[in-house]
């Protein structure tokens, strides 16, 4: 299990423009603008949805401290929107929705309770469709190929993105919202190791459907799962996961992936392929989850002090999916703070990655250490040879302490500890 109880938080999809997508989700699939984050700096902003229990009134206002704590204690699900300045000009030639040939990302999902009033309710805001519920069955190959396709539905969101329409498996009204946001479909390869990966996340398969030559499985986050499957058959499960509320992962296996050495699927960020960007995770510490996560060897897109933004990561899944890895309670995005603790509480989790190698001693100031030092520690154990480079949390320690390493160090001598104003010295 990776450090640091992960919860499954979020699915991203790129949006071209807001001003057409926000109202898809909110006003015609029912979800709420929970927070948005916006990054002048880098022309980009986040809009984060979810659908909230009915009887749920969010009075915050997205863009405020109070909403970021909100969204970075979510125990749920949410839908990221990220949109890039400029995309939603005509010269912009779109997103890539996925589903073409050797594509990874399938769909989102909501269920409601009757999809066929549903879907008359969509067409009759101008909403249009891939599939509507009573179309036949071998309309696409990137679809299950099976007579059980009757009576669900595939909508287009504003960017060609595929929105299935499931009907709930429940009691009309036991679920008070019209629609609730209820899957993520991803395509995997070798199906063995992809659920052990998300297992380690705190994932469990809550159902598995069998076919000729696919199979899908169901995950549920710690979070979203109440269910007890361990004494329910097959369609008992199918009946409990369709009165959940909250979203599962579907996990695809075309049958025979696992045995192409040369098989890959597209993972939504290559180039000219952009669209599904990634899932995240909500953990209580990301150094350490990162930790558990590098020994499963997938590597990682971004490590926690990589890049601009610092105190985040993005791992590879089995198949090449960007997987978020995401500070519980509040992050800090460079000099943009999004959460509402003292930055001096994160010190330690800073970033001890730059530029350019230098020698092997490194002084690092008193106070941090005197507050921080096994946190710190062990932050630098990745570049340190050194077994004695461990310290008691609280511990006295002099003004500073050198820490000798066995090989150069890659860091970067001008790098401040914000919050402490002092540098870490290189010697």
């Amino acid at each position: 299990m990776v450090a640091g109880r992960p919860t499954w938080q979020q699915t991203m999809l790129r949006i071209a423009d807001p001003a057409k997508s926000i109202p898809f989700y909110t006003d015609l699939l029912g979800m709420t603008v929970i927070d948005t984050l916006d990054f002048p700096q880098w022309n980009f902003k986040l809009f984060f949805l979810a659908t909230l229990p009915e009887e749920e009134t969010y009075d915050l206002t997205p863009g405020t401290q109070e909403a970021h704590d909100y969204m970075w204690n979510i125990e749920g699900t949410a839908l990221e929107l990220t949109y890039n300045y400029g995309t939603e000009e005509d010269s912009f030639k779109g997103y890539h929705p996925g589903n073409e040939e050797k594509d990874g990302f399938g769909h989102i999902a909501f269920n409601t309770d009757d999809v066929y009033a549903a879907c008359d309710k969509l067409e009759a805001a101008g909403v249009s469709f891939k599939k509507k519920p009573d179309e036949g069955r071998h309309f696409t190959t990137y679809l299950p190929k099976t007579d059980r396709m009757k009576g669900l539905a595939f909508a287009y969101d504003p960017d060609g993105y595929w929105v299935e329409i499931v009907k709930r498996r429940c009691d009309a009204g036991t679920i008070p919202n019209y629609f609730n946001f209820s899957q993520t479909m991803l395509r995997v390869k070798d199906v063995t190791k992809s659920i052990s990966f998300y297992e380690a996340l705190g994932m469990e398969v809550v159902l598995e459907r069998n076919f000729d030559d696919f199979s899908l499985y169901f995950m549920a986050s710690s979070a979203n799962n109440n269910l007890n499957l361990s004494s329910m058959n097959d369609n008992e499960k199918m009946e409990a996961l369709g009165r959940q509320f909250g979203p599962v992962l579907e996990l695809t296996h075309n049958h025979g992936t696992e045995n192409d050495d040369d098989f890959k699927y597209y993972n939504g960020n290559e180039e000219d392929r952009q669209g599904f960007g990634h899932t995240g995770f909500l953990v209580d510490d990301v150094y350490a989850a990162c930790d558990s996560i590098r020994e499963m060897g997938y590597g990682f897109k971004k490590e926690p002090d990589g890049g601009s933004m610092k105190g985040l990561a993005f791992a590879y899944d089995p198949d090449g999916y960007a997987v978020e890895i995401i500070k519980r309670g509040g992050i800090e995005f460079a000099s943009k703070s999004v959460h509402g603790h003292d930055t001096n509480a994160h010190a330690a989790d800073e970033n001890f990655s730059a530029a350019s190698n230098c020698s092997s001693t490194v002084q690092l100031p008193a106070n941090l250490l005197e507050t921080h030092g096994l946190k710190v520690a062990n932050r630098f154990k990745q570049y340190l040879a050194s077994p004695d480079a461990t310290y008691e949390h609280g511990a006295f320690l002099p003004k500073n302490i050198q820490i000798h390493a066995t090989r150069p160090l890659t860091c970067d001598p001008n790098i401040y500890r914000k919050g402490y104003g002092v540098p870490i010295q290189v010697g």
